[in-house]
């Protein structure tokens, strides 16, 4: 009776439950809070059309869902390993729009990027689980996201500080902020119960907020700057072989990212599915789907004039640490995301915050993105004293996390070509993988 009652109050929302309308908005708005900083700053830095970003990632999350049937409670974003690729094209500097003709080209290349994701999960799809994890095993998959997380953190931390790079300095304001939003954020998730348990990035952001007004980092006057009503700059593309040689291989990147993703939420959502008596959810087993599903965001974001994407681990972990997986609530905040990206106020609110105020919040969640990444050895049961596990978590991680360190906008230099570090990371992961894999099966039959 007592395993009942634990069930039953168990709190959370699972992809096929929803809750009432009021708390789907709130639900929702957080969610958009977690996604806006990554997709801004991605059309920021290349030369992309800031609202048509926020609009081309709703409208990629609402067919995303639709191609998935609502099995996957995933967000669909701008995605940072497109940037190099894109920047080549446009030559876009930070925060510089660039011309039309020039996004356009860009935009080709990102919908066959998608084409590219899309044939990857028809393969899963046709050769099962069992085959794929063989290419992509827990110990590639959990070192890419621990790479990911881990990558970010660099991010998160400088811009927490108000860091300036050219005079080496950062900003006590800033610091003061980042660290009250951090330790409310955390206190929040951790004692926080209830339907209250269930927001704490968006309580501790705005705890953060109210203390970044009183600290002078606030800009009220940019509100109204570009008007109430405003319509997102729409491009078409335009055919472009070097568009499509720069930018399509990117989909390789995403690839093993988008995996480790979809691992990481069939871990979360059965262990609430167990907590609340329910059976099991097989989000594991639609990794065809889920590939699917992102190309097809790829080229619905990039046929409006977004940049190329692939969902979201920042939303993963606000739905890991609040229990909520609700397909609905992610649908309601796609909706969200295409409003703010019509109505200037709105969306010039959200860029109010401070980025030291959104860093705070993302130290945590952007660990969190790296614990998952242990979580899904663990769950694996993945053997840390094998050589050959140890072997291929190893140089995944020095890779990954080492040419993003190491090389400028992390990308690894390589036989005169530049790759992505998590790009690169990923097959190297995979091939070492399968190199160590030979003959395996062989000795395990003898030992046995």
């Amino acid at each position: 009776m007592i395993e009942k009652a634990h069930r039953k109050d168990e709190i959370g929302y699972l992809p096929d439950e929803s809750p009432s309308f009021g708390k789907l908005i709130i639900f929702a708005f957080q969610q958009v809070l977690v996604m806006f900083p990554a997709t801004v700053t991605v059309a920021l830095l290349t030369g992309f059309h800031v609202s048509t970003a926020i609009f081309a990632s709703g409208l990629a999350t609402l067919c995303f869902l639709f191609i998935t049937k609502g099995k996957l409670p995933l967000y669909y974003g701008s995605s940072f390993s497109y940037i190099a690729a894109i920047v080549g094209i446009t030559g876009a500097s930070f925060g510089a729009v660039a011309p039309d003709a020039l996004i356009s080209r860009a935009q080709f290349g990102i919908i066959c990027s998608g084409l590219v994701s899309i044939i990857a999960g028809l393969i899963v799809s046709r050769f099962g689980m069992k085959t794929i994890e063989k290419v992509l095993p827990p110990t590639v998959t959990g070192s890419i996201a621990l790479v990911i997380g881990i990558s970010l953190a660099g991010t998160a931390i400088t811009q927490a500080a108000g860091f300036d790079a050219q005079t080496g300095l950062a900003s006590a304001n800033c610091w003061i902020a980042a660290l009250i939003t951090l330790l409310a954020t955390v206190l929040f998730s951790v004692y926080l119960k209830g339907v209250w348990g269930q927001l704490p990035i968006l309580l501790g952001i705005l705890v953060g907020y109210i203390a970044g007004i009183f600290l002078g980092l606030v800009d009220f006057s940019i509100i109204m700057r570009d008007g109430v009503f405003s319509l997102p700059h729409f491009t078409l593309p335009t055919p472009s072989l070097t568009a499509v040689l720069a930018v399509m291989p990117i989909a390789i990147a995403t690839i093993p990212e988008s995996t480790a993703h979809v691992f990481q939420l069939d871990i979360y959502v059965n262990d609430l599915a167990k907590k609340k008596g329910k059976g099991a959810y097989k989000i594991a087993d639609k990794l065809g789907l889920n590939l699917i599903g992102d190309g097809i965001g790829d080229i619905v974001a990039s046929l409006f004039g977004g940049p190329g994407g692939t969902n979201y681990g920042e939303n993963i972990s606000t739905m890991a640490i609040t229990k909520n997986f609700s397909v609905k609530m992610l649908g309601m905040a796609a909706i969200l995301s295409m409003a703010l990206s019509f109505i200037g106020p709105l969306s010039n609110l959200i860029n109010t915050v401070p980025g030291a105020v959104i860093n705070g919040a993302c130290i945590f969640l952007f660990g969190v993105i790296g614990a998952q990444g242990v979580a899904i050895m663990i769950n694996k049961k993945v053997d840390l004293f094998d050589a050959r596990n140890l072997a291929v978590i190893a140089v995944t991680l020095v890779v990954g996390l080492g040419g993003h360190y190491g090389f400028p906008n992390g990308m690894i230099p390589i036989f005169g070509a530049h790759i992505p570090s998590i790009a690169t990371a990923a097959i190297v992961g995979i091939l070492l993988n399968l190199l160590l894999s030979v003959g395996r099966k062989n000795k395990r039959a003898e030992t046995e």
